[in-house]
């Protein structure tokens, strides 16, 4: 399943801005087709199907203008809702006339490539990436299988440390911090001057690996590795371990104990923040706290969250979609010539950013427009030109909706396993549900 970024996200931004069991596909799909030229597609028509809530009507208009000004062809839209999308995915994707390119979640997309229901574009990358487009890792990552691509990245958000600007100078703080050192040395500052039993100076929820993950990828950690064909978890590795370890030390610290083994929304965590329990948290939004607390929207900063390497930030999880054609469309080659109007950085500038204010595709186009934004919003931008991909198999899906990899981190948090005892057992697990044989 696709762990979504919740819906606040790009609402948060506006806000911020003031309104304003197969083998991998062997379909050769688009291979060696190029953009079709405008003209000799008149009459024709793309079938697009989109997932309700993420792009607005005008970011879709603006990307099928540019696609019929490619090709001369029209587009057919279809919003589809959430609630068993997967299998209405599947099932399309099995017919003889199904959707010619389709939104999916990015860590979805393995499951439908490697069921055969996706077209190859491997191909045609430096087509779609012309003018030196450096898709970012987490989206472009999880759709490249077995070294094939099956997707265009098409939006994404993240996660940014959200701070109370008053609880922190309260504290002595006027700048938010640039290195974990600083970050440590602040939240020492906060946490002596807040010291009510339930107040965390840094409330981080033990089942959040959303967030989690993000010390371990830090400490040069995987979830897993792939090697002739096989997957195999990687968590009791030293690398993995060094950041399990700063973790635990870190929400032992900083966050309440009765955080350690709760998830981001029992207790909700925006409302912790917003009734000043918490002096920051890591989230994809201030959205969410400005609709518990309104009053606080001057007092909000953000920052990406440093790296333990000075000058770096923490590489972040991206939730967002891909663009995917349909191996079984009969349009391959307007299929393509879709996915490079989706991912054209003018169009991923005007409507991705610019209407929808979602991150971009690219980190050119995240540097083209962040100027344009205020800091709350810059900090989640900057934070998205470092991500890494979770495991590009199907599998993956297992191990998303089982909850064993939020259970792993609270098992940390709580203290009932060590890092090391936790590693072992949930590398067991990504060892069978990784290399499960897809049905």
């Amino acid at each position: 399943m696709r762990i979504r970024i919740p819906a606040g996200l790009a609402a948060g931004i506006v806000l911020a801005l003031g309104a304003t069991a197969c083998s991998s596909s062997t379909s050769s799909g688009p291979t060696g087709t190029s953009t079709p030229a405008s003209g000799g597609n008149a009459g024709k028509t793309l079938t697009v199907w989109y997932m309700d809530g993420d792009l607005s009507d005008a970011a879709v208009k603006a990307i099928n203008d540019k696609f019929t000004a490619l090709t001369g062809a029209q587009v057919k839209v279809q919003i589809q809702q959430w609630d068993g999308i997967n299998t209405k995915v599947a099932t399309a994707l099995a017919q003889d006339n199904p959707p010619d390119v389709l939104e999916i979640g990015n860590t979805d997309v393995p499951l439908f490539a490697a069921s055969g229901g996706l077209s190859d574009i491997t191909s045609a990358l430096p087509d779609l990436q012309a003018g030196g487009q450096h898709w970012l890792p987490g989206l472009e990552g999880p759709a490249t299988v077995g070294g094939k691509s099956f997707g265009a990245p098409l939006f994404a958000g993240n996660r940014a440390v959200i701070y109370n600007k008053k609880i922190w100078a309260a504290a002595g703080i006027t700048a938010p911090p640039t290195t974990f050192a600083q970050l440590t040395a602040d939240l020492d500052a906060v946490k002596a001057k807040n010291t009510a039993p339930d107040f965390s100076a840094f409330y981080f929820p033990g089942k959040y690996w959303h967030g989690a993950l993000q010390f371990v990828w830090d400490a040069g950690g995987q979830l897993a590795a792939q090697s002739g064909g096989k997957w195999t978890g990687t968590l009791e590795s030293a690398e993995a371990q060094k950041g399990l370890t700063a973790w635990k030390d870190f929400v032992g610290k900083y966050s309440s104990a009765a955080s350690r083994d709760v998830e981001t929304t029992a207790p909700d965590f925006n409302t912790l923040f917003a009734q000043g329990k918490a002096g920051a948290i890591l989230n994809s939004s201030i959205n969410s706290i400005l609709k518990v607390g309104p009053s606080l929207k001057d007092q909000i900063g953000t920052f990406p969250f440093p790296s333990a390497t000075d000058g770096r930030t923490q590489p972040v999880f991206l939730g967002g979609s891909d663009l995917a054609i349909a191996a079984k469309s009969k349009n391959q080659s307007l299929a393509l010539a879709y996915l490079k109007a989706a991912t054209d950085p003018a169009v991923q500038a005007s409507a991705i950013v610019g209407i929808d204010h979602w991150i971009p595709a690219s980190t050119e186009v995240i540097d083209q427009t962040i100027g344009s934004l205020p800091a709350t919003s810059q900090a989640f931008f900057t934070a998205a030109k470092t991500s890494v991909p979770t495991p590009a198999v199907a599998g993956w899906a297992t191990v998303e909706s089982d909850k064993s990899i939020d259970d792993f981190f609270a098992d940390i948090a709580t203290g009932r396993k060590s890092p090391a005892e936790a590693a072992k057992s949930l590398d067991a697990h990504l060892d069978q549900a990784l290399n499960a044989p897809v049905s």
